[in-house]
């Protein structure tokens, strides 16, 4: 069985002979453990990949996403980096004052993709690929605006910020457009909705705002018989019931700030879990023993006949051998079953 078929058995929770497998890899990882980084991928290869984003045109980009000091992406937000090897955040907002709108064009080069290339891309391997774009309404509206003046901005609700979200959607509902034109399997939504706690936003706003969008997004990409990935961190229990009816087939998200129990209840059999283990605390710090608990819980809680992707990170602070443990262990679970 291809990776492709072992993914899509996953999502339809049609008995795969395995867990499909994925290491999202930071650059800090691969910087500092090159070696550690090419046994895991030697032992356990990935299922699924990302499609590379290639462009007729190149994007107006200015220093490295995850290289130290300045770099402007292809709206024009201005990320500070600290640290090599990871993302930075915006601290100035592109759109100061509403009447800046006036002059914001939303980036067109994005969706002038290399068709051919990213189709060859496709066809060149048997893995589950994705799209090379990430839709990201909300984090791309507080990029725009920064995340504090963002918190401000829903509740006002003035037009400028209407108009915003609008224009957002109308570029995202193109840019899910071109890639279902493509031959990936899946589309790539990656919002952070929650803190460690609860959601950050209220589910009102979600549901009279965003909610919407992702109808449309996943709506797009039904047409085109594509999945929909999607990743959120933080306690988003609030809202998976709702991501399963707008037609999210799976999700990123940080299990262990969750109740398990109500995931098992409320959504497990009707969206896949795309990982992940907690790398706050038992990636750093677990022994193998909390290893090898984390994983038989997702197991326990989530599985029904699929539903359950093994995931996890490698970046900041993780234990190396704590990531080989965690494909260990989900190697396990599959010889065990």
């Amino acid at each position: 069985m291809t990776s492709r078929n072992l993914v899509i058995k996953t999502l339809n929770f049609d008995r795969p002979n395995r867990m499909p497998r994925q290491l999202w890899l930071l650059p800090w990882a691969e910087r500092r453990y090159p070696e550690f980084v090419k046994k895991i991928r030697d032992l356990y290869p990935d299922d699924i990949a990302q499609a590379p984003g290639i462009y007729k045109n190149p994007l107006n980009l200015t220093g490295g996403k995850y290289d130290s000091g300045i770099y402007i992406d292809e709206w024009g937000c201005k990320f500070v980096n600290m640290e090599d090897g990871l993302m930075g955040i915006v601290h100035e907002p592109l759109i100061k004052v509403w009447s800046d709108l006036d002059d914001f064009k939303t980036p067109d080069a994005a969706l002038n993709i290399d068709k051919e290339e990213i189709n060859r891309f496709c066809r060149s391997t048997d893995k589950f690929v994705y799209a090379g774009s990430i839709v990201r309404p909300l984090e791309r509206f507080q990029f725009l605006r920064t995340m504090e003046q963002s918190m401000t901005d829903v509740l006002f609700e003035e037009p400028g910020f209407i108009e915003l979200l609008r224009r957002m959607h109308v570029h995202f509902c193109k840019e899910v457009e071109v890639w279902s034109k493509t031959e990936v399997d899946a589309i790539f939504l990656m919002d952070d909705w929650g803190t460690q706690h609860a959601m950050m936003l209220s589910p009102d706003v979600f549901r009279k705002y965003f909610k919407p969008m992702y109808r449309d997004y996943c709506e797009i990409a039904s047409q085109h018989n594509k999945y929909v990935f999607m990743h959120s961190d933080g306690n988003i229990a609030e809202i998976l019931p709702e991501l399963v009816e707008v037609g999210v087939n799976a999700i990123n998200s940080q299990l262990f700030c969750m109740d398990m129990d109500r995931l098992s209840r409320e959504v497990a059999g009707k969206i896949t879990f795309w990982g992940e283990i907690d790398r706050q605390n038992t990636l750093p710090n677990g022994s193998s023993a909390d290893i090898t608990q984390a994983v038989d819980l997702i197991y326990s809680k989530l599985y029904r006949n699929g539903g359950v992707i093994a995931q996890c990170e490698f970046g900041p602070a993780a234990n190396p051998q704590n990531i080989l443990h965690v494909f260990d262990s989900w190697n396990r679970k599959t010889e065990d079953r």
